[in-house]
């Protein structure tokens, strides 16, 4: 046996969570299942599992292996299925916003998976900056500039936002005529993770980016906080069309300074520059290229 069947083995443990319910799994004896771990812990002296009479569960070290022999095991997979010819397999960790994920991605994904049916796709939502190699994600769905040089960024297009405010806010604190009459206003802040401060609110106006900042009464930091607070009244705010269509079509939510558009974010789907691109994480990428966004 192998350290590849070895980590296989481990892996399948982790996630039966019980040596008798992988040994099943992969038609070994339960003997087998347990020497092979054992072999591993001895080999990297720590312990990787905590056994009780009911579960086993890896330790914060068997955490850690079980991710290195998942990337491991699938890069061989990948290289193995290069040469055979095999259609992608394997999982793929894809992390965007959530309304992203719910409002375009979940639409076309059962044609996806229906094209490649050996793929996993775990789809985790945030907002966030992740670490996209420590926390093990293949692909992440972000808006705004990229900083991080460790990462390549495969364009997706451009966002289109609308500034807003609710009937009741409009009918406490009247229209914005232009962008000098909002200093009468207020926003809702918005907190970025990147750039770890509240964003201005930015207009387009004589082709030019004008941007400004006003008082607020309430910061949060996430987009559907965001929405829920704008739809209360409680400030001016530039959020997504797609996210407003229903909401501007009934009158729920008011359009506000339509001459003067924020600037659209754009969007891209970013990993790591490092990390070996598989077949699976590829046609995943392609998917996404693929896709209407706006």
């Amino acid at each position: 046996m192998d350290r590849i069947d070895e980590m296989r083995i481990f892996m399948h443990v982790v996630d039966a969570r019980s040596f008798r319910g992988a040994a099943a799994a992969l038609g070994l004896p339960p003997s087998t299942v347990t020497d092979a771990v054992k072999r591993t812990e001895a080999r990297l002296t720590t312990r990787l599992l905590d056994r009780t009479t009911r579960v086993v569960s890896p330790t914060p070290d068997g955490t850690a292996w079980y991710d290195r022999c998942r990337d491991i095991t699938a890069t061989v997979e990948d290289a193995e299925a290069a040469f055979k010819g095999m259609e992608p397999a394997g999982r793929v960790r894809l992390d965007a916003v959530g309304s992203l994920a719910r409002e375009v991605l979940l639409p076309t994904l059962p044609a996806f998976l229906a094209r490649y049916p050996r793929l996993e796709l775990v789809l985790s939502e945030g907002e966030r900056l992740v670490d996209l190699i420590r926390e093990g994600v293949d692909v992440a769905l972000r808006t705004g500039p990229l900083n991080d040089s460790d990462l390549i960024r495969r364009p997706l297009g451009a966002l289109k936002e609308v500034t807003v405010a609710a009937p009741s806010y409009v009918a406490a604190h009247g229209v914005p005529r232009d962008i000098d009459d909002l200093d009468q206003h207020q926003m809702i802040g918005f907190f970025s993770s990147r750039t770890q401060d509240v964003l201005s609110l930015d207009f387009i106006c004589d082709g030019k980016v004008v941007t400004r900042k006003l008082s607020t009464a309430l910061t949060v930091t996430g987009t559907e906080t965001l929405i829920s607070a704008a739809r209360t009244g409680l400030g001016i705010a530039q959020i997504p069309r797609y996210r407003l269509a229903d909401d501007l079509d009934s009158g729920r939510m008011l359009e506000l300074l339509p001459d003067n558009k924020p600037t659209p974010s754009p969007l891209a789907a970013l990993y790591p520059k490092d990390r070996h691109l598989s077949p699976r994480v590829r046609v995943v990428l392609d998917w996404i290229s693929a896709l209407k966004f706006g």
